[in-house]
């Protein structure tokens, strides 16, 4: 099996934390790319931990990520990925 390097993304809250996120994997609806994150202090075999959905942007270099404001944007985003699951599930 292949050794992954683990992308960690460091992002801050709205009091000002430092939240260690890893990159569990990108998704594009609508030409938009989202981030699916998992708290990187979680353990990893876990299969409770929470997905954290970010909107992707690129700017320059840089990736921005963004919180997802707009409810229909993050309902539509959150069935897109429902549906990939189900679609893996039935591979199995």
């Amino acid at each position: 099996m292949e050794n992954e390097e683990r992308q960690i993304i460091e992002t801050i809250d709205e009091d000002g934390n430092v939240i260690n996120f890893e990159l569990y994997d990108i998704v594009e609806v609508d030409n938009q790319e989202y981030a699916l994150l998992l708290p990187a202090d979680d353990d990893e075999d876990s299969e409770d931990s929470e997905l954290l959905l970010m909107r992707l942007n690129k700017e320059g270099e840089d990736y921005l990520f963004e919180t997802i404001e707009d409810e229909d944007e993050f309902n539509k985003v959150e069935e897109y990925i429902k549906t990939m699951d189900d679609e893996e599930d039935e591979e199995e």
